[in-house]
Parts: C-alpha cells; sequence; structure tokens
C-alpha cells in the first residue's frame, strides 16, 4: 500500500494521508485530505495544484470536496433539549443546529427538530474616531472573507424588516488600506509595565 504526500502550506492544514484513490479525470493518485481555512475538506489531484497569484488550478484541475460531518456540541437546543451539533455548510458557513434535524430533498422540507443558530465570522473592532454623518464612534467591520469597512457603531440590519437600523454610514476599505485613525499605531512598541 502507497500514500501520498503532500506538504501543507500556512494555509491549509492536513488531516490525515488516504489510500492512494485514482483521479477519474486523467488517473493519477489523489493528495491527501486538506482542510481549507473556512473548514471545508478536499482532495485534489496530486498533479494539480492551486496557484495564490493568478487564482487558477495548475495541472489537473480535479477537486472532490469531502462532506464534514457535524461536530457534537455540549449544549442543548433551545426547542427540544437534544444536543446541538456544529454544521459547516457547503459555502463555508458554520452553523449550531439541533441534531434531530434534517432535510428531505424529496419533500424540500425540514425533518425533525428545526432548530438553527447561525454563527458569524464578521469581526468588530472599536476605532477612536467619529462618525461623519451622527457623530457616534466609527468600528472597523471585518467580513468573514476579510474586507474591512469603516462604519458607525448605531448601524445594524433589520433581517425581519429587511432594513438597515441606526446610523447608515459606511467606507468600504480596500485591500491593505489603514483606518486613518490608526495613523501606525499598531507599529509602535508596547507601553512599559511597571514590575
Amino acid at each position: 500500500m502507497s500514500y501520498s504526500y503532500l506538504r501543507a502550506n500556512t494555509k491549509y492544514s492536513t488531516l490525515k494521508i488516504m489510500n492512494e484513490e485514482k483521479c477519474p479525470k486523467c488517473g493519477a493518485p489523489l493528495s491527501e485530505v486538506i482542510e481549507t481555512p473556512t473548514g471545508k475538506k478536499l482532495q485534489r489531484c496530486s498533479t494539480g495544484s492551486w496557484n495564490k497569484e493568478t487564482k487558477k488550478n495548475e495541472g489537473c484541475d480535479y477537486v472532490k470536496w469531502l462532506e464534514v460531518a457535524p461536530e457534537e456540541l455540549d449544549e442543548k437546543c433551545p426547542k427540544c433539549g437534544n444536543p446541538l451539533v456544529l454544521q459547516v455548510t457547503r459555502f463555508g458557513k458554520k452553523m449550531k443546529k439541533c441534531s434531530t434535524g434534517g432535510w428531505d430533498s424529496k419533500e424540500k422540507k425540514a425533518t425533525g427538530c428545526d432548530y438553527v443558530e447561525w454563527i458569524s465570522n464578521n469581526k468588530t473592532e472599536p476605532l477612536d474616531m467619529d462618525c461623519p454623518e451622527c457623530g457616534n464612534k466609527l468600528v472597523l467591520f471585518t467580513t468573514s472573507t476579510g474586507k474591512k469597512a469603516e462604519k458607525c457603531s448605531t448601524g445594524g440590519w433589520d433581517s425581519k424588516a429587511k432594513k438597515a437600523t441606526g446610523c447608515t454610514y459606511i467606507r468600504w476599505l480596500k485591500p491593505g488600506e489603514v483606518p486613518v485613525s490608526s495613523a501606525g499605531e499598531e507599529f509602535l512598541p508596547p507601553p512599559p509595565t511597571e514590575e
């Protein structure tokens, strides 16, 4: 039995080495299973690779996406009391859902308990700047995909009414751009501690 070894780069973590399966496109062995930063698992043809600079596959482009098994949590469902599980969707979004819940693909409806709580990967950090529209403080908002924006701390979204709430000021930052208030503070050494 032979195994294929693939060096893990900084963006992907290696999970395990698989028995060599053959690529259906070219017949070469498949590489080991890797996990993306969003939690999805995949196995690609050993003759192919992803070029980050050109954002294209090089060599054989076969990729086998693997289903990620739900992870059982130490929490109970607020609706029925059964355990909750953490599940990753095929698009990399995470949710807590009831372990008794499922999906009937023929009927196209939920089965069992329908409790779902989406987990946001968005991050918000306070900024030392005032909103130009309302005068409240701004925050640095980072999306799950890494895009950044300065937005008013009072701004929000009402998902039921499907409209913005509070102040609507937002300014999307270009890649690598730092909010004006930071002005290099992140490069200063930490303040001395008294010992």
